[in-house]
């Protein structure tokens, strides 16, 4: 197992890359406060994940979680005296189905013989993000401001992306896929093209040449240009199918494919367009 480390893409912006699910967790230092984004799974990554940051700063910090899925934000226990952030859509999220998330985590994990994991993940309490947003909020670190950006719906109804202007850095959770496709089972696939060009356009992030997905490789502005293109084109597929009166999810596939995504994703994809259409 190769050794789990910060790798540093700006002064004082770091990302920490997580061999399980290839998470991605970021680290911004201020000179008064750094901001952490995203806590991983559960209590005890979440603590794994606070000695890192303390190897790097003893600054108070901050915790923003981009989205209400399992592995961004299970480990909040262990933030649990710093101001967490968190679109209000991601506390809403959490209330409703953090405890079936946590009983399916569990599931997989005792299923693929993983039993001391799936104890740990039981025993985590759940943490909701207590300062809650739903539109652009600027934080100052302390001679430095980060910027949590709500671009609309996409991966879920609430991601939010972190940007750090100063830097040309902005963490774009599971709103940007690298090295897999994008996860549909919750998402808003005819949206999530305009949310990621609403984030490319905005003016913290028109000089960002550094992006940081939720899991895989950082990658460059190109790179969520061409995925914001890909979105818009399962979109387009989308949208002429259901015009058409389609009501079958294998008929959307069909007409999907083509676009360079797996099957599963496109199935995924159609379950929600019809979904979302009802």
């Amino acid at each position: 197992m190769a050794e789990v480390t910060w790798r540093e893409l700006a002064p004082g912006v770091h990302v920490r890359r997580h061999e399980e699910l290839n998470l991605n967790c970021g680290l911004v230092v201020g000179q008064e406060r750094a901001l952490v984004i995203d806590t991983r799974s559960y209590h005890q990554h979440g603590m794994e994940l606070l000695a890192a940051v303390r190897e790097l700063t003893e600054l108070e910090l901050v915790v923003v979680n981009t989205h209400a899925h399992y592995d961004h934000c299970f480990g909040n226990s262990a933030f649990r005296d710093s101001q967490i952030y968190g679109h209000v859509g991601a506390a809403d999220e959490l209330t409703r189905t953090g405890d079936t998330q946590r009983s399916q985590v569990v599931e997989h994990l005792r299923r693929t013989q993983r039993a001391e994991m799936a104890a740990e993940v039981e025993a985590t309490e759940l943490v909701l993000p207590f300062y809650l947003i739903e539109e652009d909020t600027e934080i100052d670190l302390g001679g430095r401001s980060v910027h949590l950006l709500f671009g609309g719906k996409g991966h879920t109804d609430h991601d939010l992306a972190v940007a750090v202007p100063d830097a040309g850095v902005v963490f774009a959770g599971d709103l940007v896929e690298e090295g897999a496709d994008p996860h549909m089972e919750d998402a808003y696939p005819r949206d999530w093209a305009p949310t990621l060009l609403t984030l490319l356009r905005h003016p913290a992030t028109e000089e960002a040449g550094i992006w940081v997905p939720g899991h895989g490789d950082v990658v460059d502005r190109s790179y969520v240009e061409q995925q914001a293109e890909l979105m818009a084109r399962l979109a387009d597929r989308l949208d002429e199918v259901l015009a058409g009166g389609a009501t079958g999810v294998d008929g959307l596939v069909s007409a999907c494919r083509g676009l360079g995504l797996e099957t599963q994703t496109l199935r995924d994809a159609a379950v929600r367009a019809l979904e979302l259409r009802a």
